[in-house]
């Protein structure tokens, strides 16, 4: 999970403090965001004259994890082959063996994670998050209908990045995602416990785990209130997961129609609509795709540094 840090919007012309290997980046020392494993900085595309995000791996840190290093990488890697309007896009990726870091560069969302943007823009129409929770889900579809097929795991507000002048929402930080074969199966335990479904906890599941994330996603907008914030540990949110408890925010929801659809997204593996699926609910009726483009795959001019 990254945290976001507020920007100064008065900034004079600064000096980049860093230049990726083309000369074409150019590393701000303003801090964008946080996380357990790397920092984001604001840069600049000196070609496309546009502003991006630095994404930057101190490695000496995890030289005694190489899991961690191993799915840095393969974030990357992932990131690289996918190319759809609502999933963050990867420009350039290399490592600095001098600074012992790895950096990527990112598209950036203007107004950082939707989690923190839903708490500064309190009063919020239904619509707004229906258009809002339809693009993540354009976005899911892409995902998981992807050859082959790509589960994100880690699915929660603070991943789902957005473009506030525009209503724009784009799913970030794949890295705790995975590629799977024809079975879509997978097997490790990863996740957000408050937004994991009770099936992976079993080790066993498949990309409708990422439906399950987004339902709570669904919840946490429409309420303001995380998932399970009832429970003051892991272990009791587990607990509560596994023997199907919905979390206290669902007493919140008090519109039968919005209620019923997290509900869906919510259900036994058997039952759980795909994304697919779910982009076709009754739930979405009322809402108009602005562009008549909607729906082809985004493409842009992205330049590769691999």
């Amino acid at each position: 999970m990254v945290q976001s840090v507020s920007v100064d919007p008065d900034r004079e012309s600064e000096p980049f403090i860093e230049l990726d290997p083309t000369g074409r980046y150019g590393r701000y020392d303003e801090l964008l965001g946080y996380g357990a494993v790397k920092k984001v900085y604001r840069a600049f595309d000196q070609e496309e004259g546009i502003e991006v995000a630095w994404n930057q791996v101190k490695l000496r840190n995890f030289m005694d994890d190489q899991q961690v290093i191993d799915r840095l990488y393969s974030e990357v890697r992932l990131l690289k082959t996918l190319k759809h309007k609502n999933i963050i896009a990867l420009y350039s990726v290399w490592r600095d063996e001098n600074r012992n870091t790895l950096n990527f560069i990112t598209e950036v969302c203007t107004s950082g994670n939707l989690r923190e943007y839903r708490k500064k823009h309190k009063h919020v129409s239904m619509k707004a998050v229906k258009k809002w929770s339809k693009q993540i889900l354009k976005g899911l579809n892409y995902l998981h209908t992807h050859e082959p097929c790509v589960i994100h795991r880690d699915l929660n507000c603070s991943n789902v990045f957005i473009n506030g002048n525009i209503g724009q929402v784009k799913i970030g930080d794949l890295g705790f995602a995975t590629i799977v074969g024809k079975s879509h199966s997978a097997h490790s335990v990863l996740g957000t416990p408050e937004f994991m479904a009770p099936e992976l906890y079993d080790e066993d599941y498949t990309e409708l785990i990422d439906i399950y994330s987004f339902g709570m996603c669904v919840l946490e907008m429409v309420t303001l209130e995380l998932p399970y914030s009832e429970c003051d540990n892991v272990v009791k949110i587990y607990k509560k997961v596994i023997s199907g408890v919905r979390p206290k925010a669902m007493d919140k929801v008090k519109d039968p129609e919005v209620k019923k659809f997290i509900e869906k997204c919510l259900a036994q593996p058997r039952v759980r609509p795909s994304a697919s699926e779910l982009l076709q609910d009754p739930f979405f009726n009322d809402i108009n795709d602005d562009d008549e483009n909607d729906d082809e795959e985004y493409t842009s001019n992205n330049f590769w540094h691999a």
